[in-house]
């Protein structure tokens, strides 16, 4: 319970605030004032979770009112469609400081969500999946994404090129046999699940990895359709809360799990920082993660051009004076982005800046958006052509930003 409370103090530290400066033609504003919002409606959230269709429609997940909710633009964020709620009634949300709902498209147009409630005090959660098959008009009942009575959170899913859904979690499901042998149990597992039938239906759930953090959010890439690539923070040998990442052979076999970097991070409270995955279309596995390890502190970024089983010398990203966290990358075909934010005191700014050449040299950072009140985590998406800064802010409101 001592774990939990410092995880929930953790979370309203992480909502902290950033007026913004700059706008663009792709910069987008949809006004909630800082007085108290209760509407499901998109002005009213909190966390914001985007993604492209291939057709061009951009997909919001977000949670309001107690309620999680889907929005859909087909003009790059200028209007949206009036959102559709996923839940009938209330639901005690897990929105803590790295939970949110997630949201995939695939090449069909099909929709899948997930999303985490909180089973009581204790901070124990529950994951529910739900999906449609008309363009986002209606969602299945949501249902929960395994039968094991013990927590889930964390999830993440994306479908690969062939329209396969994978899902990943963070599951206690080990806290029960820890308990019937008299050991201490303080960590988690990877658990994973994927679908062949586009959403309908889940596997059974199975343990890719035991003895990971269990309170920061899980990454997912494709080395290729039927292989998804998953980065987490792991507990090591020594109790070392460091990134690692599993190559997946097929959607059921979990690779080795091997490790980002030795930061030895050595902590029993939640870090509340996972890390950000990308894969360009050279194979390059790109990571970038936040530490406040005995080795090295602050945000850094690495990539591995042997599918994940090295990486290169981790390089420092960010001004660690003004407390850098929650780095993002994408990658397209011709530039790989990496964004983050940062917070003076009194401004929270995100910077980003932009590789041309997979990785191995970048360009200097630039302040892309800024705010002085709260806001989300930066978020980065793509449809393909353009690499986008997707950010939730308290005086803003929802704004799609084209990095260029």
């Amino acid at each position: 319970m001592m774990k939990a409370l410092a995880c929930a103090a953790a979370a309203v530290l992480a909502w902290q605030g950033a007026a913004m400066a700059q706008r663009s033609s792709h910069d987008h504003h949809h006004h909630a004032s800082a007085a108290a919002c209760a509407e499901p409606t998109l002005r009213c959230a909190d966390k914001v979770t985007p993604t492209f269709a291939s057709d061009g429609t951009l997909w919001l997940a977000f949670a309001a009112a107690q309620k999680v909710l889907v929005a859909r633009s087909s003009d790059s964020g200028h209007s949206f469609a009036p959102p559709l709620s996923i839940n009938a009634e209330p639901l005690e949300l897990d929105l803590g400081p790295e939970a949110r709902p997630k949201i995939a498209v695939d090449g069909q147009g099909r929709v899948a969500v997930a999303f985490a409630v909180f089973k009581d005090r204790a901070l124990n959660g529950q994951v529910f999946h739900t999906r449609s098959t008309d363009g986002g008009k209606t969602f299945a009942p949501p249902r929960p994404i395994t039968n094991d009575p013990e927590s889930q959170r964390f999830e993440t899913l994306a479908f690969d090129d062939v329209g396969s859904l994978f899902a990943a979690w963070l599951d206690k499901r080990g806290r029960a046999a820890a308990r019937a042998r008299n050991e201490k149990y303080d960590s988690a597992e990877l658990a994973f699940a994927w679908s062949n039938d586009q959403g309908e239906t889940l596997s059974d759930a199975r343990i890719a990895q035991n003895n990971t953090c269990e309170c920061c959010a899980l990454a997912i890439a494709f080395a290729a359709a039927g292989r998804p690539v998953v980065a987490f923070r792991n507990i090591f040998e020594g109790g070392a809360r460091d990134h690692a990442i599993v190559t997946f052979s097929d959607l059921q076999t979990p690779g080795p799990v091997n490790r980002v970097s030795v930061d030895d991070w050595r902590t029993d409270v939640c870090p509340h920082q996972g890390p950000s995955l990308a894969i360009s279309p050279d194979g390059v596995y790109h990571v970038s993660w936040f530490t406040n390890g005995l080795r090295r502190k602050g945000l850094f970024y690495a990539r591995s051009q042997d599918s994940g089983r090295t990486f290169s010398k981790p390089l420092a990203v960010g001004d660690q004076q003004r407390a850098s966290s929650q780095p993002y990358l994408v990658a397209l075909p011709q530039a790989l982005w990496l964004a983050w934010k940062q917070f003076d005191g009194e401004t929270t700014t995100v910077s980003a800046m932009v590789s041309h050449d997979s990785g191995s040299t970048w360009s200097a950072p630039r302040v892309v958006a800024q705010t002085a009140d709260a806001s989300d985590h930066p978020l980065l998406v793509t449809d393909g052509r353009h690499a986008f800064l997707s950010w939730q802010t308290r005086a803003q409101g929802y704004r799609l930003i084209e990095l260029e």
